[in-house]
Order: structure tokens, then sequence, then C-alpha cells
């Protein structure tokens, strides 16, 4: 005697909206996640921190 042991989705209590916004997470999320990496490394922040020196958090 073979058991599997898995899960539907119905009885996880998933239904089509919850499967809708995981799937639309799992394709934005690595999208938006690269566009952030490119605008928030270091030589970004201290190119920001030398154009705008009076917005520095702790600067007043």
């Amino acid at each position: 005697m073979i058991n599997y042991f898995a899960l539907t989705a119905t009885e996880m209590g998933i239904g089509k909206i919850e499967l809708t916004v995981i799937g639309s997470v799992i394709l934005i999320f690595p999208i938006l996640f690269v566009y952030a990496s490119k605008n928030l490394d270091a030589k970004g922040v201290f190119e920001w921190m030398m154009e705008k020196p009076n917005d520095w958090i702790g600067k007043k």
C-alpha cells in the first residue's frame, strides 16, 4: 500500500482569488526587485547624497 501525502488547493483553503494573487506576486516581485536593486546600489545612494547634501536624514 502506497500512501501519498498531498493537499489540494481547496483543502488548504486557497481559492481562485488567492491563486491569482500568488501568481501575480510571483511574476511581479522579481521584476520590481531587479528594478529597485539597480536604483538602491551604493553608488546611486552616494550620488544622491552628493547632489542633495541638505536632504540627508539627521542633517537639520
